[in-house]
């Protein structure tokens, strides 16, 4: 069986962002992007077999509708190297810089004897939906991202 690698996945949610495309309001001329990185997880259930540092890379477009997709690489919570390419939403305040967000794309990485800790995961990818809140300052970000009913992570990065 081949594995997959971020390319495929990238385009992948590219692709899935095409199908699903809004139509942009009439002023619809500035969106941005954002590169991020994990600086803090936690598992709701503590287990020393979990792994608390994630180094989560991540480069995402955000539209000004609202529409953003990106890729992540990361090591989840078995130290195994993973892949997220996703699609989704952002819900921006009218009058603060706080912001909520949904995605959702496919999940590779889960291997060998932990290839069934997350759902769905048959073939080595899982379809898999994750929500978050953020906030910003100028072009600096951060968001709190919750990793279904297992554990939270704190991102940050810039907008540019």
């Amino acid at each position: 069986m081949k594995t997959f690698r971020l390319p495929g996945l990238l385009f992948l949610a590219q692709a899935t962002t095409a199908l699903a495309i809004e139509t942009p309001p009439a002023n619809d001329d500035k969106g941005f992007w954002y590169a991020q990185t994990s600086v803090y997880t936690r598992h709701f259930a503590p287990d020393p077999e979990h792994n608390n540092k994630q180094d989560l890379i991540g480069l995402e477009r955000n539209e000004a509708s609202g529409l953003v997709y990106g890729g992540v690489t990361f090591r989840n919570s078995f130290r195994q190297r993973s892949y997220y390419a996703y699609a989704g939403k952002r819900y921006d305040m009218a009058d603060y810089p706080v912001y909520a967000k949904l995605t959702g794309g496919l999940l590779q990485g889960y291997r060998g004897e932990y290839r069934d800790k997350i759902p769905l995961n048959r073939f080595g990818v899982a379809p898999v939906i994750i929500p978050s809140v953020g906030t910003h300052y100028g072009p600096v970000a951060a968001e709190l991202v919750l990793l279904g009913f297992n554990a939270a992570m704190v991102t940050t990065g810039v907008r540019f």
